[in-house]
């Protein structure tokens, strides 16, 4: 039978549709040039930025450049079986995680693969490592404090959920350790945490897992690692990878606690993939866009309205400067984008002053609002006495003698001093504290010689939860400087005068 001309038409233009469809379906292109884990190819005209492509014998890459005739494809794996001509394809998919309850307590690279010994990560659930960021009507005020457990830091430079805040300083000077603090301090308080470890050694992510794990926090903790010895885009895509992971519990309402660790080392990595695509550099050889680099990755962090589920995602990046430069390119970036930095400083270090914050460059914009109430009472004078105590003792240093007032004002600094000291490890709760600053506040320990002041505090704790857990309990309940809660305190810090006095005397 003859197939009229008309229908003969209409059956060759359902197979080109149908071939169309089947062509999309999955783009296949070839590997123009590789080498050091840029992979140039061509065929992929209908990539988009971020999707996951697969080559010949099983290897990921993920497109990032996207010019008129080629795509520049990072590699998410060596690229020993991948050559010139190696078939590329298409996956249709961006680059994803797995996100759920089940990355608790595991050590993960930033695909979301198990790192730690233990069994493969199961997730029928997974989130694009890239997302935009909450608009501003889905937010709502930074109204809850998050507790860190360091007396200098939630007393003066408070921080809330869903807040943005800046660790800043050199090497060796104790960044990590307030974050692995701050982890520490949420146990039992209903906060998830993630740290994500940038270019860090194995054996210092292996050595935060340790204390984690010692400590029973890895029940509510993920790790996502990309180590020195990882290719570059991995350690970019990591701080991503991590925020998908807290995106997923901010969802469901959760609040959740993220520490990048650290952003300087995510803009190396950057630059380093950005110069071997061979973009424009700019500024110490970094691209035009690694303001945005981070400013898309720390704008994710926010608290959630009740209409969008309440959930929050407090986010502590970490960056670290040459030789206290803190108008450095990247660090400039990072504060201008975060509400606030606690800054370490080398000397007060050095010198002994652990953790070493500098109370007059640190700040918080956010936190005040969030701050417990009595411990915004109680704390309110404690910076202005720091920076009275600093500005006399750089002139007291040039005088012979000193009048009784200056006398007075530097042995006060010098006991401030010594009360926001504080071991590693070590996070004390909110009603603890709010004992102890109510002591310093109201003179208890101005007749406690400097050297005694840490172990008038480690008495004084151990004396309120042996003999005045009540008190601790009222503070608790009801954070506020009411009269109830000053008689208590009162008493208990009078009864306890007697007997820190008597353990003098022994």
């Amino acid at each position: 039978m003859k197939l009229q001309a008309d229908e003969l038409t209409t059956a060759l233009t359902k197979q080109l549709k149908e071939y169309d469809k089947v062509v999309n379906q999955y783009e296949v292109g070839h590997v123009m040039t590789i080498g050091d884990g840029i992979a140039i190819t061509d065929g992929l005209d209908n990539v988009v930025s971020g999707e996951l492509v697969a080559f010949g014998q099983g290897s990921f890459g993920m497109a990032l450049n996207l010019e008129a005739h080629n795509v520049g494809v990072v590699l998410l794996e060596e690229s020993g079986d991948i050559s010139e001509g190696t078939e590329v394809r298409r996956t249709g998919r961006v680059v994803e995680v797995p996100v759920g309850d089940m990355m608790l307590g595991r050590v993960v690279d930033p695909l979301g693969k198990a790192i730690d010994g233990g069994e493969p990560i199961k997730s029928d659930k997974y989130r694009p490592v890239e997302r935009v960021a909450p608009g501003v009507m889905a937010r709502k005020s930074v109204d809850t404090p998050l507790q860190t457990g360091i007396k200098a830091i939630d007393s003066m430079i408070p921080i809330g959920r869903g807040q943005r805040e800046l660790i800043i300083g050199d090497r060796q000077t104790g960044k990590t350790s307030i974050a692995i603090d701050t982890i520490l301090n949420q146990k039992d308080q209903d906060v998830y945490c993630v740290y994500v470890a940038i270019g860090q050694k194995n054996s210092s992510v292996a050595k935060v897992f340790s204390q984690l794990k010692k400590a029973g926090a890895m029940d509510y903790t993920v790790i996502v690692s990309a180590g020195a010895s990882e290719l570059a885009p991995l350690q970019y895509i990591a701080p991503y990878s991590g925020c998908a992971i807290a995106e997923e519990w901010m969802s469901q309402g959760k609040d959740v606690l993220i520490i990048y660790d650290d952003l300087t080392k995510h803009a190396v990595a950057y630059r380093a993939i950005s110069l071997l695509l061979r973009r424009p550099p700019g500024r110490e050889a970094y691209p035009g866009d690694v303001f945005y680099l981070h400013s898309r990755l720390l704008e994710r962090s926010a608290h959630m309205n009740d209409e969008f589920g309440g959930g929050s995602i407090t986010a502590l990046p970490i960056v670290e400067t040459q030789a206290g430069d803190i108008s450095a390119y990247i660090p400039t970036n990072v504060i201008s984008i975060t509400d606030g930095q606690i800054f370490l400083q080398t000397d007060l270090f050095n010198s002994g002053q652990r953790p070493a914050i500098d109370t007059g460059l640190s700040v918080s914009r956010v936190g005040g609002d969030a701050q417990r109430s009595i411990i915004k009472k109680l704390s309110g004078s404690m910076r202005t006495e720091l920076a009275q105590f600093f500005e006399l003792q750089s002139f007291s240093q040039f005088a012979s003698s000193v009048d009784a007032y200056t006398r007075a004002v530097l042995d006060r600094g010098q006991k401030l001093l010594e009360v926001i000291k504080q071991p590693v490890n070590e996070p004390l709760t909110m009603e603890e504290q709010a004992v102890f600053l109510y002591a310093v506040q109201n003179k208890y320990i101005d007749k406690v010689a400097v050297r005694d002041i840490q172990r008038y505090q480690t008495e004084l704790l151990s004396f309120m939860h042996v003999q005045k857990q009540d008190v601790l309990d009222k503070v608790r309940n009801n954070p506020t400087l009411s009269d109830e809660n000053v008689a208590a305190i009162s008493a208990a810090l009078d009864a306890f005068k007697n007997v820190f006095s008597a353990s003098e005397r022994d």
